[in-house]
């Protein structure tokens, strides 16, 4: 299948999805983002997401891969018109953390409404340290100020690293393995440090099955904006398991939005922390990833500790 018929069923799929969560979707919005990056429509990952909640309604994401013959993501955004250029810090970041930490893919997530938002650099084979990535030069400060608070709570390990150029924030993601999830009671005190909204028992147990955590930061403020918590990617999506409401929004998204593969769909919650409140993302996989299978078997495992 040639990547421009990969490109239309896609658009298609992501149409269909917006529906069902009510979020207007344009083809002058969507087309441009599928065309930039439709050499890794074939062979890679792409997911779904929504996000639970009222303040959250009629919004919809897109998750898909770079192409790998890109080899300056956020120049080849540029050029392409997703997003405008920038003498930002935010305009050098991910290139820096691109060569640093050896970058083995690439990935672009998207708004139907908002268009290309973030740029992410992911590096498993090259895990680093997050005292080591707070050196680089374009890197805001709060990510400096905040080392000490990340390695006396167990965040030390970064795999994936996100720049969002609409909002300038970044993203660290932290690596956990299945001995080395983090208790409820220290995520629990790791939010009271950060001074984020009260966590409920629910969540936290949640949370603590988690293979990675992310937090988000700015160039603005030392203060941590949000923090969130993700078990791996698995069959099926139990409603019953959700640690919040999913929402009678999301029910239809949650059971039935599209997906390019055969077998049962992957699915997977995220709880959120920000100042205010704790929320749900849900993201189901339009299309498998190559890594799949080893994040199934992460999954296995993490049910068996």
């Amino acid at each position: 299948m040639s990547a421009a018929t990969d490109a239309e069923k896609l658009y298609t799929a992501i149409e269909e999805t917006a529906r069902l969560v009510g979020a207007p979707c344009s083809r002058q919005k969507v087309w441009p983002v599928l065309d930039a990056y439709r050499e890794a429509l074939p062979g890679g990952g792409v997911v779904f997401s929504a996000q639970a909640g009222e303040s959250h309604a009629g919004e919809l994401d897109y998750g898909l891969s770079v192409p790998a013959s890109v080899s300056d993501p956020y120049a080849h955004a540029v050029e392409r018109g997703l997003i405008p250029a920038t003498d930002h810090p935010a305009g050098r970041l991910l290139a820096q953390v691109s060569d640093y930490c050896q970058a083995g893919e690439h990935f672009a997530d998207c708004s139907v409404r908002r268009g290309l938002r973030k740029l992410y650099a992911h590096f498993p084979r090259n895990l680093t340290p997050v005292a080591k990535l707070a050196q680089l030069e374009a890197m805001p400060g709060a990510v400096a100020e905040n080392v000490a608070l990340f390695t006396r709570h167990g965040l030390d390990n970064v795999v994936m690293f996100g720049v969002n150029y609409q909002s300038r924030t970044v993203s660290l993601y932290f690596q956990f393995t299945a001995e080395g999830r983090l208790s409820p009671q220290t995520i629990g005190a790791l939010l009271e440090d950060i001074g984020l909204a009260e966590p409920s028992a629910g969540t936290l147990a949640f949370a603590h099955r988690s293979f990675r955590a992310n937090v988000t930061l700015s160039w603005d403020s030392p203060d941590i904006q949000r923090i969130a918590f993700a078990p791996p990617p698995g069959p099926g999506l139990e409603l019953s398991k959700a640690p919040l409401p999913v929402g009678q929004e999301l029910q239809a998204f949650v059971t039935s939005s599209p997906r390019a593969y055969d077998g049962e769909r992957m699915n997977l919650f995220a709880v959120k922390w920000t100042r205010d409140k704790e929320f749900l993302e849900v993201c189901s996989y339009y299309q498998l990833p190559p890594g799949y299978e080893p994040l199934r078997q992460m999954t296995l495992h993490q049910e068996q500790v």
